[in-house]
């Protein structure tokens, strides 16, 4: 934008300095001959005037020189006599016709200026008085001496252009950069929006256009953070709800009479009174801070969590995580979420006895893969997961689009394929049909450095 204001504002310059000192040259050029001519033409009524009672008497020769010799000089115009009988005194052509049309013309007393084919002018003043008849001033005006002083009056016009279109450069430059500054302060505040600062706020700025994108912008940000405080406050109320089924359940497993199942349960209702109060404080929280979670860490504990119900369906799980730490931009419960929800799949949409897998491993770019891996018969499609709501077995269809936003948010992927194709073979269940199984894998980049979290709570079951 700020170079394309330099060049209209150049541009533009440069065809009004055009149009305006053109005519000025032009104008400068004709004035300057105008002044040689009355110049010279007023040398010549001079010289015409002191010499015609001299031409009258015998010593005219004499004086006539002194004359003509006393108003030529080095640079002026050449000044000359041609007498009635054709002698030429001062500068003139001493060989050759003297006497040319125009000189002819001014012996009958007429004073004019006349143009030669060279460029240049003569000025012809006859001199009355004379007693042989009428003699002729001539003063010669070359193509140089009659436009002197034009090559100046040009240069101090360029100046002057030139120096306008500077000035008019500046004036644009430092508009552009008003304008380009006022525009990227505003995208700023945009891209702070962007981001989820809900706080950022645009200075209004700069010309009436820019001042009503930025108020409306401002406007916008506030509907924004009122929506989303709303919005909040909805997920909130509705966790809220959770607390009376909860509290439900725990009654409930007081009243077992198996003590060590009764303490199974509670101890899995207390996960999810966890469950709901995180949920219930998330929603209140208005701005994230940078998520950091240790990957393997969380994989290891979600693990041990789903063990029992594993072994209860007859399932082989294996966990494969690195020993060191292994960290990823997200969150410690979206992390756990997601997990949560591959494995569930696993659990709820393939036969027990199914055997899975859940590998944590570092990518060459240092981030990290999970993966989820079982024997079941695999997707419909085995070259696409279903889309967000979509199931077949009754569910809500959200388990695979929550893993899918979890691992996208964090600029990384989610990718489905079959655990086994026709180039590596097909596992066969107790009931003898062919499975390709399903294999979910989320990849996320390395985490950005920061403290390190606190380590995941115990299992709780």
């Amino acid at each position: 934008m700020r170079r394309s204001l330099l060049l209209l504002t150049a541009a533009t310059t440069a065809l009004v300095l055009t149009a305006l000192l053109v005519p000025l040259t032009l104008l400068t050029r004709s004035h300057a001959a105008d002044r040689a001519t009355a110049e010279a033409t007023a040398r010549a009524q001079w010289v015409a005037h002191a010499l015609g009672p001299t031409l009258a008497t015998a010593d005219e020769r004499e004086t006539a020189e002194q004359t003509v010799e006393s108003v030529n000089g080095k640079g002026l115009a050449s000044t000359s006599l041609i007498l009635a009988d054709d002698r030429v005194i001062g500068p003139g052509p001493r060989s050759g016709p003297a006497v040319t049309d125009p000189v002819r013309l001014a012996r009958t007393g007429r004073a004019f200026t006349y143009e030669t084919s060279s460029g240049g002018r003569l000025v012809l003043v006859p001199v009355q008085g004379a007693k042989d008849g009428t003699a002729v001033v001539q003063v010669t005006l070359t193509e140089r001496q009659l436009y002197a002083g034009t090559l100046a009056s040009w240069l101090v016009l360029a100046g002057i252009g030139v120096g306008l279109v500077l000035l008019g450069l500046l004036l644009a430059d430092r508009l552009g950069a008003r304008l380009v500054g006022a525009t990227r302060r505003l995208a700023r505040t945009a891209d702070r929006l962007a981001a989820g600062d809900l706080t950022a706020r645009a200075e209004p700025e700069g010309p009436p256009e820019l001042r009503l994108i930025a108020g409306e912008l401002n406007r916008l940000a506030a509907r924004i953070d009122e929506l989303l405080t709303a919005e909040r406050e909805n997920a909130a109320d509705l966790a809220h709800r959770l607390r009376t089924p909860v509290a439900a359940l725990r009654l409930d497993a007081e009243t077992l009479r198996d003590s060590d199942e009764a303490h199974r349960i509670a101890a899995d209702v207390t996960a999810l009174e966890r469950s709901v109060d995180e949920v219930i404080r998330k929603a209140r929280r208005p701005l994230r801070e940078a998520p950091r979670a240790d990957l393997a860490a969380v994989v290891r504990e979600r693990a041990a969590f789903w063990a029992p119900l594993a072994e209860d369906q007859n399932r082989d799980a294996r966990t494969t995580t690195p020993d060191a730490a292994t960290y990823v931009p997200v969150p410690e419960d979206e992390l756990t979420a997601a997990l949560d929800a591959l494995i569930g799949n696993v659990l709820d949409h393939t036969p027990q006895g199914t055997d899975f897998s859940i590998t944590v491993r570092r990518t060459a770019e240092g981030g990290a893969e999970l993966t989820v891996a079982d024997e079941g018969p695999g997707f419909p499609d085995p070259a696409t997961a279903p889309g967000r709501g979509t199931s077949g077995a009754g569910s809500t269809g959200l388990g695979l689009d929550i893993a899918r936003r979890t691992a996208e948010e964090a600029g990384g992927r989610f990718e489905t394929a079959p655990t086994t194709d026709s180039g590596t073979g097909t596992s066969t269940g107790a009931s003898g049909s062919a499975r390709t199984g399903a294999r979910v894998t989320l990849t996320f980049p390395p985490a950005p450095p920061g403290e390190t979290p606190s380590a995941p709570p115990a299992p709780t079951c």
